[in-house]
C-alpha cells in the first residue's frame, strides 16, 4: 500500500501562484509497482481529469492542454515527493486536486485511472 498526502492548496486570486506537494510513503514492494506520478483535478459537476504526470524513470512529463505553459510537475526522489507548481492561475483552475501514483505504464496516465490516490486538496481561484 502507498499513502499519498497532499498539501499546498488554498485560495488565490487570478494570476497568482500555488505549489502543491504530494508526499508518498509505503513499502518498497508497493513503490516498485508505481510507474508514474500525476496530478488530477475534479471540479463540481465535472469528471476527474489529468492535469500533469511524470514518469518514474526517465522523467518524461505530460500536461493537459489547458495548463501547458502555466503548470510544472516535478519530483524529489530522495523525499518521495511530487510537486505541482501552478502559475498564472485562472478561475477555471478551481477544483479539488488529487495526487495519484499510477501502476500502469506512463502512457496510460489520464486514459485509465489506476493505483493509489491522495485525499485531495482544494484549490480556489477568485476572479
Amino acid at each position: 500500500q502507498v499513502r499519498l498526502v497532499e498539501s499546498g492548496g488554498g485560495l488565490v486570486q487570478a494570476g497568482g501562484s500555488l505549489r502543491l506537494s504530494c508526499a508518498a510513503s509505503g513499502s518498497l514492494s508497493s513503490f516498485s509497482k508505481i510507474n508514474a506520478m500525476g496530478w488530477y483535478r475534479q471540479a463540481p459537476g465535472k469528471q476527474r481529469e489529468l492535469v500533469a504526470a511524470i514518469a518514474k524513470t526517465g522523467g518524461s512529463t505530460t500536461y493537459a492542454d489547458s495548463v501547458s505553459g502555466r503548470f510544472t510537475i516535478s519530483r524529489d526522489s530522495a523525499k518521495n515527493t511530487v510537486y505541482l507548481q501552478m502559475n498564472s492561475l485562472k478561475p477555471e483552475d478551481t477544483a479539488v486536486y488529487y495526487c495519484n501514483a499510477g501502476v500502469l505504464p506512463f502512457q496510460q496516465m489520464g486514459r485509465v485511472m489506476s493505483g493509489y490516490w491522495g485525499q485531495g486538496t482544494q484549490v480556489t481561484v477568485s476572479s
